[in-house]
């Protein structure tokens, strides 16, 4: 479960302040954080559906603000790819 601590570190990173939770880089960041854990608990409950559904639905979300980061400024978007380490 992603931690206050570790969610507030996550703002303070890519938002610049504690206040700053709308940033897409903020949102990519969190929404990452939280897929990493759920990959993490797919491989002890293989057969945990319903939480793979919401899994899905958090790619989704976070596949929709890379591109529309994309779109609105590239080189944030390149940044924020080589910090997260997310495959493109």
């Amino acid at each position: 479960m992603l931690t206050k601590e570790k969610k507030q570190e996550l703002i303070q990173k890519y938002g610049g302040d504690n206040k700053n939770t709308g940033k897409t880089e903020v949102q990519i960041a969190i929404l990452t954080a939280r897929i990493n854990e759920l990959t993490s608990h797919f491989e002890a409950h293989k057969k945990d559906n319903h939480s793979r559904i919401g899994l899905l639905k958090m790619v989704g979300k976070r596949r929709r603000l890379l591109d529309y980061l994309n779109k609105k400024d590239i080189e944030r978007y390149r940044k924020i790819i080589d910090e997260l380490n997310i495959r493109k």
